[in-house]
């Protein structure tokens, strides 16, 4: 999966362990770096290696592979210190990934843009081996966590019939929804509540001849509510629910580098956005990318780029 997973990338990574470990297969599954508490609750969990502080076990695993898939992210990069050595593995590498222009470095797999979430593409990928009889409670919550994080709760665009067909399947083997919205949305402690009203309070721009919000968010705010990873999951969507704004912006600086998330509405495609700028992508409406400067240096970069598409946020 990717670095800093989402629930996308373990709800689909775990699924695929849950669906291969009742084929007889020995399964390992491996993330770049540490992944949200919010997250931990996902069946087989605490299996899954963090690359950064499980280096050796990683190591191991990764010497003796026969097949690598790759879940939910379109070039190896975004696997961080991981990527030279995926990229050197002599094992068949499988992609399975919903992101728009994927790296021409996989053997074999699907990249499918339509769809919601990678999770999809796994609900699917066992349906089509004819093993839906294999959908057992920890691959269903694993795909609706996936799935349902993806598509903001069933409300963006790309929440097709595929996506409700899907999830009535999942319901129909027995899936218990609620618990899992409880896992993700309701897990966090004070302390994050506490940063987005500081955050909504004194970070936020809005600059409404552009139809644009953003936040900018210093490392000092990061250190002193003490916030973990995946404390500012979403924060970038509250900023498109102002009337009227069509691109939000969440600029972050981690100390080592500055992230930016995007998200949009209607036609204005933030994937293109964020490869012109940001050395970034993704998706059409939501998008990320990272900047090398100072939060104050790549803030100025942002206000100059969205007056230079003055016309597409219009």
């Amino acid at each position: 999966m990717h670095q800093k997973p989402d629930a996308d990338a373990m709800g689909s990574s775990l699924a695929l362990y849950h669906y291969l470990i009742q084929k007889g297969h020995d399964v390992t599954v491996i993330s770049p770096t540490n992944f949200p508490d919010f997250l931990k609750w996902m069946p087989s969990s605490e299996l899954v290696l963090d690359f950064e502080s499980m280096h050796e076990k990683s190591m191991a695993a990764l010497q003796h592979v026969d097949l690598l898939f790759c879940l939910d992210f379109n070039h190896m990069g975004r696997t961080k210190n991981m990527a030279p050595i995926l990229e050197d593995l002599k094992a068949v590498k499988i992609l399975i990934d919903h992101h728009l222009e994927p790296q021409p470095s996989f053997d074999y797999g699907v990249s499918d843009t339509t769809a919601a979430a990678t999770a999809q593409l796994i609900f699917e990928t066992i349906v089509k081996l004819g093993d839906t009889d294999l959908i057992n409670e920890a691959i269903a919550q694993c795909l609706y966590a996936g799935t349902m994080t993806d598509t903001g709760s069933f409300r963006f665009a790309s929440t097709s019939a595929r996506v409700h067909r899907m999830i009535a399947d999942l319901m129909d083997k027995g899936l218990k929804h609620e618990i899992i919205h409880q896992n993700i949305y309701d897990n966090f402690l004070e302390n994050r509540l506490r940063f987005i009203g500081h955050s909504l309070l004194n970070r936020m721009d809005v600059f409404y001849e552009y139809n644009t919000a953003v936040m900018a968010i210093p490392y000092t705010d990061l250190k002193k509510f003490d916030l973990q990873t995946g404390d500012t999951e979403g924060l970038v969507n509250f900023l498109l629910s102002i009337q009227g704004i069509k691109l939000a912006a969440l600029i972050i600086d981690r100390n080592v580098e500055v992230k930016l998330s995007f998200r949009s509405k209607g036609n204005f495609d933030v994937n293109t956005f964020a490869r012109k700028y940001f050395e970034g992508g993704g998706h059409f409406n939501a998008s990320g990318g990272r900047s090398s400067d100072s939060l104050e240096v790549t803030f100025n970069r942002f206000v100059k780029a969205i007056e230079e598409n003055e016309d597409a946020l219009q």
